[in-house]
């Protein structure tokens, strides 16, 4: 693994928007916009690092369904701070019927320093994005730079067969319905949505779309509809379910939720059971089960227990994207109290490269290893002010 600087191609902005990527600057505090699509450097690996990390994504997916079969075993939903009833239920009864509901995608989060073996620091297995930047753009830059080289990303292809593969799980006879939230000013959910359509309707499905606000309820049929007051039987949504769950029409979403076999109204992707791995209580209970495998930290849901003293750790809410919430205390400083749920997790910087700190985002497919996006960052939290950067296997 090592990074390079290079010079970026004339007119790369309007290149990357025109692949997709309608966000390619970000807008920071001082008011200055800067790359968020940053082709200034970039990384290489060779073939036997990604075999190994592809590897390690493997082992670790199939450990993260091995805890959350636990923890519907051993009933631990408050763990993650599921105490609702009727949301406990539906995840429970998700989970026990997964192989009736179709699943697309999820992304690992990983410290990797190219000299030993790379370490779980979350999973986003219901709502993640840099998916557009990571299947496109960066392919395409590859392709101009290096022709002939290779990248980690069979993104593209590996989605369009999950949706051909998992058609027969969805309702017959209905578009497939995408949403994302409006409240979204960036585009970036907005594009991740258009470009998860668009690789449903190259597996030859029916689509359509829209705005999760402009979904509706029919109070005389008891069923959602879209904007054109046509029900809603199947939908992608780009919306986290606890945030679905929680909204003035949860009670509905859990009323008419087709939880596999097409016992309800609407199926919902990703599934209910993602709540379980969407969950930063997971890396705590993936601790418990597999203490001291290589590829894990430690992690508690009870305070830093000895983390404080000997190596510090990191707080993470249970839920949250963009790094919101995450403080780093360094070894030795006291514990710092929380109000909210946290997990805590073992400080393990993120490895610095000319003086900025990666970490790798790798991506699964329908549980299968699919490819590789890789952001930066000035501090130690990878936030909403992190970078792309494309990537080469030479």
């Amino acid at each position: 693994m090592e990074r390079r600087t290079t010079t970026p191609r004339p007119g790369w902005q309007q290149t990357v928007e025109a692949q997709g990527l309608i966000y390619p600057l970000t807008r920071h505090p001082d008011d200055s916009l800067r790359p968020y699509w940053d082709e200034s450097a970039y990384y290489v690996f060779s073939l036997e690092e990604v075999e190994a990390l592809e590897d390690t994504v493997a082992e670790l997916h199939r450990m993260c369904l091995a805890a959350a079969d636990h923890i519907v075993a051993e009933d631990r939903l408050a763990d993650l701070g599921i105490t609702d009833a009727r949301v406990a239920a539906a995840v429970t009864e998700s989970w026990h019927r997964r192989a009736e509901l179709p699943s697309l995608y999820g992304r690992f989060d990983l410290r990797y320093d190219g000299t030993g073996p790379a370490k779980l620091l979350e999973y986003n297995a219901d709502t993640p994005t840099s998916l557009v930047e990571a299947a496109s753009p960066q392919w395409f830059w590859m392709e101009e730079r290096f022709p002939g080289a290779d990248q980690w990303n069979s993104l593209h292809e590996r989605l369009v067969e999950a949706w051909r593969a998992q058609a027969a799980l969805l309702p017959p006879g209905a578009p497939l319905h995408f949403a994302h939230s409006a409240a979204d000013e960036l585009g970036e959910d907005l594009m991740t949505v258009a470009y998860l359509k668009e690789t449903a309707e190259q597996a030859g499905l029916a689509t359509d779309w829209l705005a999760m606000e402009e979904i509706g309820w029919d109070s005389l049929s008891g069923r959602f509809v879209d904007n054109r007051l046509r029900f809603i039987r199947g939908i992608f949504k780009l919306y986290p379910w606890e945030w679905l769950t929680a909204d003035a029409f949860g009670p509905h979403v859990l009323d008419t939720l087709d939880n596999g076999g097409g016992t309800g109204s609407t199926l919902w992707i990703e599934p209910a059971w993602k709540m379980l791995l969407s969950n930063k209580a997971l890396l705590a209970i993936l601790w418990e089960l597999y203490p001291g495998h290589p590829s894990l930290l430690p992690a508690y849901l009870d305070g830093p227990r000895d983390l404080a003293a000997t190596t510090g750790y990191v707080a993470k809410p249970l839920l949250g994207r963009e790094g919101a919430g995450i403080t780093v205390h360094e070894p030795g400083t006291p514990p710092a109290p929380r109000e909210d749920p946290c997990c805590y997790q073992q400080l393990a910087p993120l490895p610095a490269f000319d003086g900025n700190h990666v970490v790798l985002g790798t991506w699964v497919v329908a549980g299968e290893p699919a490819g590789l996006g890789i952001r930066e960052s000035t501090g130690l939290i990878t936030d909403e002010y992190a970078r792309f950067l494309p990537h080469v296997i030479l």
